[in-house]
């Protein structure tokens, strides 16, 4: 699909580590790629032609950081929050973008998006009504154990686990406190599978790429469940075409979607799927690494070519996309880290000659070091294994492989990893 955009201008809004491979793609495709956000250090700020030290929420900035080198595109990298600024700024700026405000306005905020959802058949969590004045009529009704979270918030922030009513006042400060727009919501904290859909759209074409199942952890209680990796495809997939794609596709039609990729995040129980989170954009956990080697075509490169020419290219969806993964088996791997200073990491040495991992992104290295605000959100995450294999039983081999050989020490010698999830439960091989 790559055609000749040697030396065009690409601003891409954001730099955190999970915005790397979308920045190296870029210059591999001969592309000057412009990387921005407001803290100089940023990871993805050292794989760009220029770095730039615009905050990425700061539009007329950005606006003018663009005039002024020449920009020929704009690109969102892997940050929700700053989805809207991107929208803004190619629409001042005439360029090409694969949102609008009004989607914008239904994926930003967790309220306006259960809303939307509802409407089409699709369930969410069920919530409590509860403001910050915490009246008691409000919190009779309540049943524990729940989270209390922003409207606005990813990748953890801002969460609370509560399993009594005096820990309510705490965790509605803190999803106030993470909050840009000051709300927040309660719902049912639910202890079930979890389960994320991902879906490519071009030219109006939707289509559901992957459809996996979640692991998430359980050593930190009152926090929100970070990932600790998925298995694909989901066991529960026949279930989900037949009760919720359909309606998601009506949905997302009628939004208005066009162009662009979109992750569903869903809880399994009984049957029935509660959706509980979207990102209209690539996704931290990076399903799209092991679509690449699988189905062959990158949603980071249809993006790019999207942002520079309004084309996301020659991609045939109905074609190449296969959400059974071609009767393959694929897996992340998520390593979780606790507290402390990391000292020494083993085990990662040698996965480069292994055909089975087709990526690896690492966030945290030796030296580095994890503070006590960073757990129970992605932050806590040192590296994400992406593994692709022929069969399940090689894929639980190789994951098994890994959990036993990554190690991660701090400067006290003591381990610093959480345990991985049920390998055998996962893949349904002790059945």
């Amino acid at each position: 699909m790559r055609m000749d955009l040697n030396g065009k201008k690409l601003l891409i809004m954001g730099a955190n580590p999970e915005t790397v491979p979308l920045v190296e793609l870029a210059n591999e495709m001969g592309i000057k790629t412009y990387v921005t956000s407001n803290r100089p250090d940023d990871p993805a700020k050292k794989y760009a032609y220029k770095s730039c030290d615009v905050d990425g929420m700061d539009v007329t900035g950005l606006v003018a950081l663009a005039r002024r080198e020449k920009i020929d595109g704009v690109l969102v990298g892997v940050a929700d929050i700053l989805v809207p600024a991107y929208c803004k700024v190619c629409e001042t700026l005439g360029f090409h973008c694969y949102a609008s405000r009004e989607i914008v306005d239904v994926f930003s905020y967790k309220d306006v998006f259960k809303a939307t959802c509802e409407r089409y058949g699709i369930h969410g969590i069920p919530e409590y009504s509860l403001d910050a004045e915490l009246r008691r009529e409000d919190l009779d009704r309540i049943k524990y154990p729940v989270m209390v979270k922003p409207v606005d918030s990813c990748s953890g922030m801002g969460m609370t686990v509560c399993f009594r009513e005096d820990e309510l006042p705490a965790a509605v400060r803190k999803a106030l406190d993470a909050s840009k727009v000051k709300r927040f919501i309660v719902e049912r904290y639910m202890q079930c599978e979890d389960m994320g859909m991902y879906y490519t759209f071009k030219d109006g074409y939707c289509s559901a790429s992957c459809i996996y199942d979640r692991y998430t952890t359980d050593e930190q209680s009152g926090l929100s469940r970070v990932c600790l990796g998925g298995t694909y495809p989901s066991r529960h997939i026949g279930r989900y075409f037949e009760h919720m794609h359909d309606n998601a596709c009506r949905m997302f039609r009628d939004i208005g979607i066009k162009n662009g990729v979109l992750m569903l995040s869903a809880f399994y129980e009984d049957g029935e799927f509660y959706v509980y989170d979207t990102g209209f954009r690539l996704q931290g956990e990076a399903p799209h690494l092991l679509m690449k080697a699988v189905h062959g075509f990158d949603q980071r490169e249809m993006l790019i070519h999207f942002a520079l020419t309004g084309s996301e290219g020659d991609v045939d969806l109905s074609a190449e996309d296969d959400p059974c993964f071609r009767g393959m088996w694929a897996a992340t791997l998520w390593v979780l880290l606790r507290e402390g200073r990391i000292s020494k990491i083993e085990g990662l040495s040698d996965i480069a000659g292994d055909r089975r991992v087709v990526a690896n992104i690492q966030r945290l290295y030796e030296g580095d070091t994890v503070l006590g605000e960073w757990i129970g959100t992605e932050k806590q995450v040192m590296t994400r294994l992406y593994l692709v294999c022929d069969s399940k039983r090689e894929l639980a081999a190789a994951l098994k492989q890994y959990m036993a050989e990554i190690k991660v020490y701090d400067t006290g010698g003591n381990s610093m990893a959480l345990r991985g999830f049920d390998v055998d439960g996962a893949l349904e091989l002790n059945q």
